[in-house]
């Protein structure tokens, strides 16, 4: 018997989570189930992060959790308790097989099986953010490359244990060559890894058009966390509806599963909702738990429901759907079709008692680093590049000059264009003159010096080289 969490959220939570439920119990899933309140009621009692410290600790001591969808208030002051759960629990994957039901539920893409695998963890929703000019606010996006490893690991084992035969990376290292390009750089070198796979690299625009346009050019596609957020949303509408799709977060030790679509307030209480999306990461937790047998038989089941035309009102079409029932009366039809197999419909097969397993990130030894500069950010409400250069010889010291200045990215100075449009907010590179590596000192040095000269440095970041490798961006027109 396993033991789970389970939260049945609000809105139309409660009702879907009662005929998933129903459903897998029903199939056979030997579960041991303990509920906790979490969303609406919990934030609107005071607490901002929408679940209590009681709660945390019956999700960690239990490691799997499956969540119906929840309801943040609005305004300002609360936490987005997903991010909060992915995060605080290391669930670095997040998995969502978006396959197409055709004929039997509308989509211009009748072939389309795809997983998209997000990472959960870090990129700009790290959610670091900062003002720092009157005109300019900035965004850190921060890649490490553990994360990297373990998402990218995480595809490939995937697509091995499900027999999928590629696994497409999209990045966009053309622009982004520190960030994306250290995710780009670890999927080829783990690619190697699994030469009975064959994967491939796409830039993230034209990779977006493709998934859209043909989306059975794909298998498996990983990604990184804002790319992978929005294309599985994109993925899942495209074939068919969202309100399908089950998604699985997966920690080293935790993990949740949970519809991808909201609360829908407006249709709370009404006994109408479709509860396939929570049913879909309720498949996705039994093959977690190793219940590949119950997990193959709901999703049979379900398919051959789909298949019948027994439709819940949002994927309810005349001339294809046979019957419009409700949530529970779905839920009804899955459970009779129980040990029955689809017709038109690709039956699945899982693998018994198959679990994903991963080695511990090993860490790589330190390398060389060595200051090559600073990049001083001054907050400064003039026009001319020329007129702050001028300025800034103050706060040079002897050894350490200016060397560029930059505006949104863009060089400015020296050799700048009169046509680019500046900002308040200045990028000023300073490095050492007589020699190539700078000491730490001379920042102190030159930040006494702006202070000294009512320059307005706001931020510094230091420019490194990595066993010899110049581990910086330069700027745009260098």
């Amino acid at each position: 018997m396993a033991r789970i969490t389970v939260a049945k959220g609000d809105g139309i939570g409660p009702e879907i989570m009662d005929a998933t439920l129903d459903i897998i119990k029903a199939a056979g899933a030997n579960l041991q189930i303990d509920e906790i309140e979490v969303g609406e009621k919990v934030y609107l009692a005071g607490n901002t992060s929408g679940i209590s410290k009681d709660s945390w600790d019956v999700i960690r001591r239990n490691k799997v959790f499956l969540k119906a969808p929840i309801t943040t208030p609005q305004g300002g002051g609360y936490k987005s308790l997903n991010v909060s759960i992915r995060k605080m629990l290391g669930l670095y994957a997040n998995v969502r097989p978006c396959t197409s039901m055709a004929p039997f539920v509308a989509t211009k893409h009748p072939v389309m099986d795809v997983v998209i695998i997000r990472e959960n963890e870090e990129d700009l929703y790290a959610g670091i953010e900062h003002q720092q000019t009157d005109e300019v606010v900035q965004c850190l996006k921060l890649i490490s490359r553990p994360g990297c490893e373990k998402i990218v690991r995480y595809a490939f084992e995937y697509a091995k244990l499900y027999g999928r035969k590629k696994v497409t990376c999209f990045t966009k290292d053309n622009i982004m060559k520190q960030t994306d390009g250290l995710f780009h750089q670890v999927f080829d070198e783990i690619a190697a890894e699994y030469p009975q796979i064959e994967n491939e690299h796409w830039i993230i625009d034209i990779g977006a058009a493709k998934l859209a346009d043909t989306p059975e050019m794909f298998d498996v596609i990983v990604m990184p966390n804002l790319y992978g957020d929005v294309l599985s949303d994109v993925a899942a509408q495209i074939a068919g509806s969202v309100g399908l799709a089950g998604s699985a977060n997966i920690g080293m030790e935790c993990a949740m599963f949970e519809a991808i679509h909201g609360s829908a307030p407006r249709r709370a209480g009404q006994n109408v909702a479709n509860p396939s999306g929570l049913l879909q990461g309720a498949v996705l937790m039994l093959n977690h738990l190793g219940m590949a047998d119950v997990a193959e038989k709901v999703q049979n089941a379900w398919l051959k429901t789909i298949e019948d035309g027994i439709h819940t009102y949002d994927i309810y079409k005349e001339g294809v759907s046979t019957q419009k029932v409700s949530t529970s009366d779905f839920a009804k039809a899955v459970i009779s079709n129980l040990g029955k197999t689809p017709v038109t419909l690709k039956t699945v097969k899982y693998e018994k008692g198959s679990v994903l397993s991963f080695p511990e990130i090993k860490r790589k030894p330190m390398a060389k680093k060595e200051l090559l500069g600073v990049d001083v950010f001054v907050h400064w409400s003039g026009t001319n590049p020329d007129e702050l250069a001028g300025m800034l010889k103050s706060v040079e010291t002897q050894g350490v000059k200016l060397n560029m200045i930059t505006n949104r990215g863009i060089k400015v100075w020296p050799e700048g264009f009169s046509e680019t449009f500046c900002t308040d907010h200045w990028r000023c590179r300073f490095k050492p003159q007589s020699t190539e590596i700078m000491d730490k000192k001379e920042i102190v040095a030159l930040l006494q010096n702006a202070l000294n000269n009512n320059v307005d440095a706001i931020k510094t970041e230091n420019l490194y080289s990595f066993d010899g490798k110049v581990s910086y961006s330069l700027g745009q027109g260098q």
